[in-house]
Protein backbone atom coordinates (compact mmCIF):
# COMPACT_ATOMS: atom_id res chain seq x y z
CA UNK A 1 0.00 0.00 0.00
CA UNK A 2 1.64 3.38 -1.08
CA UNK A 3 1.61 6.12 2.09
CA UNK A 4 -1.16 8.76 1.95
CA UNK A 5 1.29 11.71 2.52
CA UNK A 6 3.12 10.71 -0.79
CA UNK A 7 -0.24 9.94 -2.20
CA UNK A 8 -1.41 13.24 -1.46
CA UNK A 9 1.54 15.38 -3.30
CA UNK A 10 2.11 13.01 -6.23
CA UNK A 11 0.54 14.60 -9.51
CA UNK A 12 0.42 13.75 -13.27
CA UNK A 13 4.22 14.37 -14.88
CA UNK A 14 2.08 15.87 -17.81
CA UNK A 15 -0.67 17.62 -16.76
CA UNK A 16 0.81 19.59 -13.56
CA UNK A 17 2.94 22.08 -15.51
CA UNK A 18 -0.50 23.35 -16.41
CA UNK A 19 -3.04 22.40 -14.04
CA UNK A 20 -3.24 20.40 -10.74
CA UNK A 21 -2.68 17.15 -12.41
CA UNK A 22 -4.52 15.50 -9.51
CA UNK A 23 -4.64 11.72 -9.63
CA UNK A 24 -7.05 8.81 -9.15
CA UNK A 25 -5.77 6.04 -6.22
CA UNK A 26 -7.38 3.33 -8.04
CA UNK A 27 -7.84 -0.40 -6.49
CA UNK A 28 -4.60 0.45 -4.40
CA UNK A 29 -2.61 -0.79 -8.12
CA UNK A 30 -3.30 2.58 -10.31
CA UNK A 31 -2.82 6.72 -10.27
CA UNK A 32 -5.48 7.55 -13.00
CA UNK A 33 -4.93 11.10 -14.14
CA UNK A 34 -8.23 13.18 -13.43
CA UNK A 35 -7.45 15.47 -16.40
CA UNK A 36 -5.31 13.51 -19.41
CA UNK A 37 -6.58 9.83 -18.54
CA UNK A 38 -3.07 8.60 -18.19
CA UNK A 39 -2.49 5.36 -16.20
CA UNK A 40 0.43 4.93 -13.79
CA UNK A 41 0.76 1.39 -12.73
CA UNK A 42 2.29 0.83 -8.56
CA UNK A 43 4.20 -2.24 -8.54
CA UNK A 44 5.96 -3.51 -5.19
CA UNK A 45 3.98 -0.44 -3.50
CA UNK A 46 6.30 2.22 -5.77
CA UNK A 47 4.45 4.39 -8.65
CA UNK A 48 5.75 3.94 -11.69
CA UNK A 49 5.58 7.96 -13.11
CA UNK A 50 7.00 7.23 -16.39
CA UNK A 51 4.93 9.53 -19.22
CA UNK A 52 5.72 6.67 -21.96
CA UNK A 53 4.08 4.30 -19.26
CA UNK A 54 1.29 6.38 -18.72
CA UNK A 55 0.52 6.87 -22.31
CA UNK A 56 0.67 2.97 -23.13
CA UNK A 57 -2.40 2.49 -20.46
CA UNK A 58 -4.04 6.12 -21.63
CA UNK A 59 -6.49 4.31 -23.81
CA UNK A 60 -7.23 1.38 -21.87
CA UNK A 61 -10.59 1.88 -19.38
CA UNK A 62 -10.16 1.49 -15.72
CA UNK A 63 -11.91 -1.39 -15.54
CA UNK A 64 -9.67 -3.42 -17.71
CA UNK A 65 -6.38 -2.61 -16.25
CA UNK A 66 -4.58 -5.57 -14.81
CA UNK A 67 -4.80 -5.58 -10.92
CA UNK A 68 -2.40 -6.22 -9.40
CA UNK A 69 0.25 -4.55 -12.03
CA UNK A 70 3.24 -6.36 -12.95
CA UNK A 71 6.61 -4.96 -13.46
CA UNK A 72 5.62 -6.17 -17.30
CA UNK A 73 3.25 -3.84 -17.16
CA UNK A 74 5.27 -1.62 -15.88
CA UNK A 75 8.25 -1.23 -17.99
CA UNK A 76 8.83 1.88 -20.58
Amino acid sequence: MVNQELLDILRCPNCVQESEGLLEYYKESWLICQECGRKYPITEDIPVMLLDVGERWQATAKEQLPIPPTREHAQA
